[in-house]
């Protein structure tokens, strides 16, 4: 693709991977995703917002040669995580009279992680400001949205806000700007759920900090633009402030089938009272199906056979998975088969530390399921239920 404009002299410049499958060799990418730069012209001086993956630097650089950029003075670094920053020492190669800018503590990581030299940078504080002529770059210092050394850069002329990382997608597409809300708001959600979700309390603060800037285009660095703010800021809004909902939240694995009837029963026994629920096969699911569901439940419930006198290691990984992602969630419990015995719920039960959630009686038994079972697991059904409407999410 060539450069598009997004306003006069405002060019997005950056990169689609259509092909890439997984990020951070963790996080799956069902549809590929984009790496978005920004140059900005003014009658001066001349900024690049953000860089791309290092796989994809020919196509930035490329990209700055269509556009006829002989100059480029400022690089701004929103964000040091490579996928964004690793073709800056490209770009200085290419423009050595261009400076990093970056907020402290991001100057230190990319100097870790790029072995940038300290003459390269100027460091900002929250809210300076650069003019570029005709033109004025603020910086708003955004920490732990994702990383600590996180910040946003605003356009304040064109009323357009480069927030890196936040309100991203991944999400690969030739459309420059969102044209299918139903399509960016799932993959915007997922990329919250696997990314964000974690930090929700520093994104309720920033959310507060630009909600009095004039906004027109909310331009990040994963996904299609924002011509239309209020769609993710507003999604944003729900994600991190609402109540969770009357969803539960069910990843289970079966190996001989009976932990696999438990689990059919008890969706059944939810649905009977009203309680949505979502089910995954951990054997099979994407992982990040399970982190996007999470963000609305209000209850999860782990279905393990025992093995090795422990839980399944899947479900182990989904307990853990739901801990670093602290999801909003109030109550957990547990169900499954063992055969002679073990601490399935203690040890799953301990790996929950970050959650501040209600243990709701565990549903634990020897061999097939019986009559005594089934009852068991109503009566976990019920207490979900009543729960559920105790707070108001039914």
């Amino acid at each position: 693709m060539r450069p598009r404009e997004i306003r006069p002299r405002v060019y997005w410049v950056g990169a689609i991977d259509w092909d890439r499958r997984l990020f951070d060799a963790l996080i799956p990418l069902p549809d590929g995703t984009s790496y978005n730069s920004y140059l900005i012209k003014g009658s001066e001086k001349t900024a690049l917002i953000d860089s791309v993956d290092p796989t994809m630097q020919d196509v930035l650089i490329n990209h700055l040669s269509q556009l006829e950029v002989e100059s480029v003075d400022y690089v701004v670094a929103n964000h040091a995580e490579q996928d964004h920053s690793g073709a800056i020492p490209r770009v200085l190669e290419k423009y050595p009279q261009a400076k990093v800018i970056a907020t402290p503590r991001c100057k230190g990581v990319l100097a870790d992680l790029l072995m940038i030299p300290e003459e390269r940078f100027i460091t900002v504080n929250d809210k300076e400001t650069i003019l570029l002529g005709g033109r004025t770059l603020e910086f708003i210092h955004a920490p732990w949205v994702h990383w600590p050394e996180t910040m946003l850069t605003y356009l304040r002329e064109d009323k357009i806000l480069f927030p890196c990382d936040l309100f991203g997608s991944h999400l690969a597409t030739t459309d420059l700007y969102v044209t299918d809300e139903g399509q960016v708001y799932e993959a915007a959600k997922r990329y919250y759920a696997e990314i964000m979700m974690p930090f929700q309390t520093n994104i309720q603060k920033n959310l507060e900090k630009i909600k009095d800037y004039a906004i027109d285009i909310i331009a990040p660095s994963h996904g299609p633009l924002y011509d239309r703010p209020e769609f993710i800021l507003k999604a944003y809004h729900s994600w991190v402030f609402d109540e969770p909902k009357n969803i539960v939240v069910l990843p289970y694995i079966s190996m001989h089938g009976s932990t696999r009837k438990m689990v059919e029963y008890l969706v059944e026994a939810l649905a009977q009272r009203d309680v949505t629920v979502q089910q995954f096969d951990l054997a099979a699911t994407d992982i990040g199906k399970l982190a996007l569901a999470l963000v609305d439940a209000a209850t999860i419930v782990i279905g393990t056979p025992t093995v090795l006198a422990g839980p399944h290691p899947n479900t182990a990984y989904a307990a853990f998975l739901a801990n670093v992602l602290r999801p909003k969630l109030k109550f957990v419990s547990i169900i499954g088969s063992y055969g002679w015995g073990g601490r399935t719920v203690e040890q799953l039960a301990g790996m929950l530390p970050n959650l501040k959630v209600e243990l709701l009686s565990p549903v634990l038994i020897k061999g097939s399921p019986r009559e005594a079972d089934f009852k068991a697991l109503d009566n976990l059904a019920k207490t979900i239920a009543r729960k559920h409407k105790e707070h108001n999410f039914i």
